[in-house]
Order: C-alpha cells, then sequence, then structure tokens
C-alpha cells in the first residue's frame, strides 16, 4: 500500500502566501514524477504543477510565476509554495504521484486539502 498525506491548505486573502506539503508512506521503491492538481466546483480536475525525480518542473500557464514545485526525495515529499493567489485558484487540491513497488509502476492520489482565497 501507497499512501499520499496533503498538508498545508486553508484560507487566505488575495494576494497572500500557502505551502503545500504531500508525504509519500508505504511499501515502494523509488517515486518517480510527483505533480500538484486542483478541482474547483462544478469544473474538472486539472494540472497544476508536476516534477520529475531529478528536479525538473512544469507548470500550468495559469501558475507560473507565483507557485514553485519542489521535493525532496529522501523524504518522499512534494511541495508547492503558492504566493500572489488568487481567488480563481480557489480548489481543492490533490496530491499526484507515480510509484514504483516491485515490478509495476502505480498512480497514487492524495485525499486533497482546500485552498480558499477570499477576500
Amino acid at each position: 500500500q501507497v499512501q499520499l498525506v496533503e498538508s498545508g491548505g486553508g484560507l487566505v486573502q488575495p494576494g497572500g502566501s500557502l505551502a503545500l506539503s504531500c508525504a509519500a508512506s508505504g511499501r515502494f521503491f523509488v517515486i518517480n514524477t510527483m505533480g500538484w492538481y486542483r478541482q474547483s466546483s462544478g469544473k474538472q480536475r486539472e494540472l497544476v504543477a508536476t516534477i520529475s525525480r531529478g528536479g525538473s518542473p512544469n507548470y500550468a500557464d495559469s501558475v507560473k510565476a507565483r507557485f514553485t514545485i519542489s521535493r525532496d526525495n529522501a523524504k518522499n515529499t512534494v511541495y508547492m509554495q503558492m504566493n500572489s493567489l488568487k481567488p480563481e485558484d480557489t480548489a481543492v487540491y490533490y496530491c499526484n504521484a507515480d510509484v514504483q513497488t516491485g515490478v509495476a509502476t502505480g498512480a497514487y492520489w492524495g485525499q486533497g486539502t482546500q485552498v480558499t482565497v477570499s477576500s
């Protein structure tokens, strides 16, 4: 079993910042790409940012220059620093990881953490 646990969500005013963390635990050999996705009320889940095991990031255009994704492979943890938050960033943010376990690679999701940006 592999579990992803997110933390760091909350309520913040426009222009504020939040930092999300997602720690993987369980039985696995290696975590490949990790990322963050979000889902707003009434919308489909969308990619926010991903980061390879080697540290190469990519971002959705809507968050470039505002969000920074990073990871600590020794801690099996991915982070996302979110600055200059806007009301349209309000969503449930989900952690995702591609995990190598035995002979297979599987995709795992966290339960999600709520981010609300409101005056």
